[in-house]
């Protein structure tokens, strides 16, 4: 094998071994046989098998509280906590070269236990940047924090940032008071499952399926075939019964909201915040200091210092901070095909979903 067309310097040349490496991840040692140009004038052989030895990440120990906002003189003992909901909310740890695994439902509860046990934290702003995700997921995230709520009783304020839609939505819906950003989206008041119908591709690739199977219904959703009438009813009731269940739940938090206020969104569409504002699903247009600054009236806590909770060496500087959590692998290599991914799919979803691959975006 001779390479051709590739960057002349030796330095491109390791980068790209590098990237493939990573590729190959799984494999301890990778079979490898060819001829690389070093320069003009030496060429390079070798043969054999090249030993990956990539670097884990260590365990950065438990989160601990970073303070964003000092408090006023006199209210030291005083504190609000930011708690921050983002990207795809799947519950499912993030693995990868030099990631620490967080998975998004888990970081949720460590950080309202903390909360919890904290006495100076006297209210909680929940900061919901996300389209949505699993339909488990987001109803696990929903119960950990009714459970927060019943057994504190300190104020949580959500605030909205620029997407919280679907299953973001859905957990938001459950605090004290929710905000939205003056140009938020939000809504997304249904449930979908991810189904990709693979069939013509395989066929260009002289792919085909022959499952053994008992039970006719046993491989209902599977991407070598379309949908048969059969499996997509049964697909769509229990599509329905999540969808119905999210409608229950707006209806139960959101009490200012009317029939037709209901009707309007029941066919899951998004809305920009002026227009859920009108429709009752938000209590307020402002920004996460207004937010901070209603969860300490709740709490009778003016001036209270302002804390995230987060893993020791994490750069949280300001209310704004966003700690990325994607392994290093999914940017080296971005490729997704929709249906290929199947440690993600299927799964019903509570999820605004223009792009088939999202599933695969996950961050915290």
């Amino acid at each position: 094998m001779r390479w051709k067309g590739c960057p002349r310097t030796n330095q491109h040349r390791v980068w790209i071994l590098f990237a493939c490496a990573i590729a190959l991840s799984g494999c301890h040692a990778i079979p490898i046989a060819g001829k690389v140009d070093a320069n003009a004038n030496v060429a390079a052989n070798f043969q054999g098998t090249v030993d990956v030895r990539l670097p884990t990440a260590t365990d950065p120990g438990p989160m601990i509280p970073v303070v964003v906002r000092r408090a006023a003189a006199g209210c030291e003992a005083s504190r609000i906590v930011i708690v921050d909901v983002d990207g795809l909310l799947l519950n499912q740890n993030l693995t990868g070269i030099y990631s620490v695994g967080e998975n998004p439902v888990s970081a949720f509860r460590e950080k309202l236990e903390m909360a919890a046990g904290d006495p100076h934290v006297r209210g909680v702003v929940l900061r919901v940047h996300s389209p949505g995700g699993g339909v488990t997921a987001s109803d696990i995230l929903a119960e950990e924090l009714r459970r927060f709520r019943q057994t504190t009783g300190k104020p949580v304020v959500a605030c909205l940032m620029d997407l919280a839609t679907g299953g973001a939505y859905y957990l938001a819906v459950g605090c004290d008071r929710v905000f939205a950003l003056p140009t938020s989206i939000t809504g997304g008041v249904g449930a979908l499952i991810n189904h990709a119908n693979l069939e013509d591709a395989m066929a260009q690739l002289n792919l085909r399926v022959e499952p053994v199977k008992a039970g006719e219904l046993v491989d209902m959703g599977s991407v070598a075939a379309p949908l048969s009438e059969e499996a997509r009813g049964l697909f769509q009731d229990m599509a329905n019964g999540f969808r119905d269940r999210f409608a229950s739940r707006v209806a139960q938090y959101r009490p200012t909201m009317t029939v037709e206020d209901h009707r309007l969104i029941a066919d899951g569409r998004i809305v920009a915040a002026p227009r859920a504002l009108a429709l009752h699903m938000v209590d307020q247009l402002g920004y996460v200091d207004d937010a901070i600054t209603e969860a300490e009236r709740l709490a009778s806590a003016p001036g209270s210092e302002v804390v995230f909770f987060e893993r020791a060496g994490h750069p949280t500087r300001s209310i704004y901070s966003i700690v990325p959590n994607v392994p290093l692998q999914s940017e080296l290599i971005p490729f997704s095909y929709p249906g290929l991914e199947r440690s993600k799919l299927p799964t019903f979803l509570y999820l605004w979903q223009p792009d088939p691959t999202i599933t695969k975006l996950s961050g915290r």
